[in-house]
Order: C-alpha cells, then structure tokens, then sequence
C-alpha cells in the first residue's frame, strides 16, 4: 500500500522520515471512525448554532448584528483552515495534528456558554472555526492513506456523509436543545462525541515522525496572502446582503481586498516550490470538473435545505422542532444509502459518470416539485421532494470524489484535499450569499407585482394588516417557487457538463 504520507515529500525535498507502516485492520478502522465522528461534529456545530441563533441571542442578550458576525467569523476561520490544515498534518504528524484540534474544538465548545462578553465568546468563535476547520482534510487523508484500493470507495463515502448526511441534521437537532433541553447544548453537545473521537483516533490511528524541519521552507507568503484572503472573502458574502452588498464600503473593502489578496495568493502558489495549493493540478480534467460540479452541487443541496425550512417557517409558523422530520427523512437514510451507491460505483462495469448523471437528476426533479409548492403545502407535502433526494444526494457526490481522488497520485493527495475541501468550504458559503441575494430578489419582484395588480381592489379598503400578511405569505411562496426552478436548471447545466468534461474513471484496485 503506498502511503500517503510519501506525500509528505511535497514540502521538502530533503529525505524524510519514513512513514509508519500500518496494515489496514479494526485498528485502522476505528481511528477513521473516529475522524469520521469528529468531522461530522464540526459541521453540526456549525449548522446548530446557525439555526439556533436566535435562542442563543436571547439568553446572551446578544443583538441581530452581533449574532451575525458569530456565525461569519466561524464560518470564516473554518474555511481558510481547511486550505493549510494538510501542511500542518504531515508537518506534526496526522495522528497528533488531529487529535489536538478536536481537544481544541472541545474546549472552546465547553467554555462558550460561559463567555463574560461578546468579545470574548467572538473571539472563542473565531478559535473554534480553526479548530473545526482543519478535521475535514484530515478524513480525506486518512480515507485515501490507509484504506485498501478495493475498500477505498466506502472510505470516500465517509467524506461525503459531510455533505449529505450531516448538514440535514442541524435543525432537528437545534430544534430538540432549544424547545426540550437547553440553548446551552447547541454548543455542548459536541463533547461526548468529541470525547469517543478522541479515543478512537488515539487508539487507531498509527503515529508518525514530526518533521519540524519543514518550517525552514515554510511558505510565510502563501499564509499571509491567502488565510486573510479566504476570510475577507467568506465575511464580504455572509455579511454582503446584510449591509447591501457594495452600498456598504466594508463590504466592498472585504471583497475587493479578499479578491485581490486571493490573485496574489494564487501568483505566489504557481511559483512556489512548496505550496499549498499546487495550481498546475487543475490540468487534471477529471479533478477540475469534480471541483466545478461540487461547487453547483453543494449549492442545490443548500437550497433543498434552507428553502423548506424558510417556507414552513415563514408561511406556516413552524419552529425547527416541526420541520425536523422533513430533513431527517432524507438524512438518516444516507448511513445506507451511501454505502449502497459506493458499492455500485465499485462495480468495473458500472460508469460513475452515469450514476452522477441519474443522482443529478433526481435532485433536478424534486427541485421541479418544490417548484410547484402553493400556500397550502405543509409538511407533509414535502416529504416526496426529500425521498427523491436519499439516493440522489449520495449519486451527485460520490462519483465527484471518485472522479478527482481517481485521477491523481499519492504523492499529490495533500494538494488535491487542500482543493477538494477549499472549494467545498467555499462553495457552501457562495451557495449561501446567491440564496440571499435571489431571495431577496425576487421577493421585491413578487411583493410589487402583487401591490401592482391589487391597484384599487375593493379589497385594499378591509382589513389592511391581514391583506399585507397574505401579500406577504404569496410573496415567499412565489420566491420559493422560483428558487426550486432555479436550482433545477442548475442541475440541469451539470448534466450537460457530464458529456463534455469528464473522462471514465474506473473504481481503485490493488495492483495484482
């Protein structure tokens, strides 16, 4: 088994400690478990405090403006982490690397109920962000390092439970703490999972050799141009239809200053013997379309979350509690259904790119059925939309990372995770600015069309606060209507890209 640490030789040309040989066995599969478990906490922090915000700044006497920036600054720190979290595993070692940024992550989830101030609880956030940030490469490199070529695909499909799996269960769980519980567990519940992680990654995965004497090709430029780039970036879209995107001059400071910083940054990785982004790699046709798919997938996937949810909650009154069962029947089924869909992709015969083809369009059919949603749809009504997505969220984004992990070697693994997670991390932020920004989009459109063709309606002269309500409630219906088509033809445009893009790839084998 070649080790994915020889990756480690991307960062110095000296000779390196060798790797520690580790036979695939339980061992190993525990500690992935582990890494698995602490990754799909990091997301979950993240999703239960953004749903849960607004009990969070009720208990805290937080203001709407500061609870915005809680959850920005996190998500912020959280990706610009994911970019240099490979160099610093193979620098300190995986295994300890790991296991000090889910202690830290722990500790700050602990402690942040009891911040004395706003400040202080921000700048736990901000800490918090790093911490979970740098666990998801670390799933990647444990998938692709230790597993065996055959069982390579059911390691992949761990990643993707952080795609399809986990974001559906931040509002119920958000839902059960905030109504049953207490605002407090939003952030303790990650301990007692946190705490298994721990031991299972201490105890299963294999330690390496620290190598230290990577520092002295450190690439100071790389960090100081892009890790202030990805953050200002992230802020400027989160914060951007907050302040009116460049009505604001910070948003237009974050955003012109993260793009050029981010040009500077790309320019310093082309030419850098040590970097941390390996540009030329976008040469690989497979790998840039899985990263150009991902990004369009994770921005359906967003909107099958949060346009569900948005209408329920506006239109009907439901709290998260009520819309729990809505996202969790398309949740909880992944823990088989990915499994099932990577067996299927380990097929010689079966053609990936095929199965992404058929995943993409059932997200496309259930975004045409959301398109129909009137305001009567309850939830019930939705639970057909959700059952389409149980296989067709696993088909979009498995075959992606077979796709871009298929086409690379081991000795460019940390570089094709520092990209894979990147843009994933950034992606789900974009896919959040344009829901935003569409949404309030059109429904400026709906509301002065609607106002427009009331005119001088007798029924303008009745009940005014009750007809600007039901003018309201159309008028998200209307928006939600136009999203669903649009994420339709998003997925669509995929489709497309499948007969042009990608060439075959078939699944890992052990070489014989």
């Amino acid at each position: 088994m070649t080790s994915l640490t020889a990756s480690g030789s991307l960062a110095a040309p000296m000779p390196a400690p060798a790797a520690v040989a580790t036979p695939f066995g339980p061992r190993i599969i525990i500690g992935l478990v582990g890494v698995l478990l602490a990754v799909l906490v990091s997301g979950l922090n993240e999703m239960v405090t953004k749903v849960a915000l607004a009990d969070i700044r009720g208990a805290l006497a937080i203001g709407y403006d500061e609870g915005t920036w809680l959850v920005a600054s996190y998500t912020a720190t959280s990706v610009a982490a994911m970019a240099f979290a490979p160099w610093c595993a193979v620098t300190f070692s995986l295994r300890r690397f790991t296991l000090w940024a889910i202690g830290l992550f722990t500790l700050l989830g602990v402690l942040s109920p009891f911040a004395p101030n706003y400040e202080c609880l921000l700048l736990m956030r901000i800490l918090q962000g790093l911490a979970g940030g740098a666990l998801p490469p670390m799933l990647m490199t444990v998938a692709l390092r230790f597993l065996p070529a055959n069982v390579k695909l059911y390691g992949l499909a761990g990643y993707a439970l952080t795609a399809t799996f986990g974001p559906g269960l931040g509002t119920p769980l958000a839902g059960l703490w905030t109504e049953h519980v207490g605002w407090q567990w939003t952030f303790w519940q990650i301990v007692a999972p946190c705490l298994i992680a721990m031991v299972a990654v201490a105890y299963g995965l294999p330690q390496d050799p620290v190598r230290l004497e990577r520092f002295k090709q450190f690439n100071w430029r790389g960090v100081l141009l892009g890790f202030p780039a990805i953050c200002m970036l992230v802020i400027g879209v989160l914060q951007g239809n907050r302040l009116d995107w460049f009505e604001s001059s910070l948003i237009s400071a974050l955003l012109g200053g993260g793009l050029l910083l981010l040009v500077l940054f790309l320019i310093n990785e082309w030419s850098q013997p040590i970097p941390f982004f390996k540009i030329q790699m976008l040469g690989i046709r497979n790998l840039s379309f899985a990263l150009l798919t991902l990004a369009g997938v994770l921005v359906i996937l967003t909107s099958v979350i949060i346009l569900p949810s948005s209408y329920l909650a506006q239109v009907q009154g439901y709290r998260p509690v009520q819309t729990a069962p809505i996202m969790l029947i398309a949740a909880l089924p992944q823990l088989v259904a990915l499994p099932l869909v990577a067996a299927l992709c380990n097929l010689r015969w079966v053609d990936c790119r095929w199965v992404l083809g058929i995943g993409l369009s059932m997200l496309a059919l259930s975004c045409l059925g959301g398109s129909q949603l009137t305001s009567v749809w309850i939830r019930d009504d939705f639970y057909g939309l959700q059952l389409l997505q149980i296989f067709g969220q696993p088909m979009a984004v498995l075959p992606l990372l077979m796709l871009s992990t298929g086409s690379i070697t081991p000795m460019q693994g940390p570089f094709a995770s520092a990209w894979f997670n990147t843009v994933k991390g950034l992606a789900s932020v974009i896919a959040t600015g344009v829901i935003e920004v569409l949404t309030t989009s059109r429904l400026h459109f709906h509301s002065t069309m609607l106002v427009d063709r009331l005119g001088n309606s007798p029924l303008a002269d009745g009940d005014s606060a009750g007809l600007a309500h039901r003018l309201h409630e159309q008028a998200v219906v209307l928006t939600a209507s136009d999203l669903y088509l649009c994420m339709a033809g998003v997925a669509l445009v995929l489709i497309l890209l499948i007969f042009w893009l990608p060439t075959r790839m078939y699944p890992p084998r052990a070489p014989t």
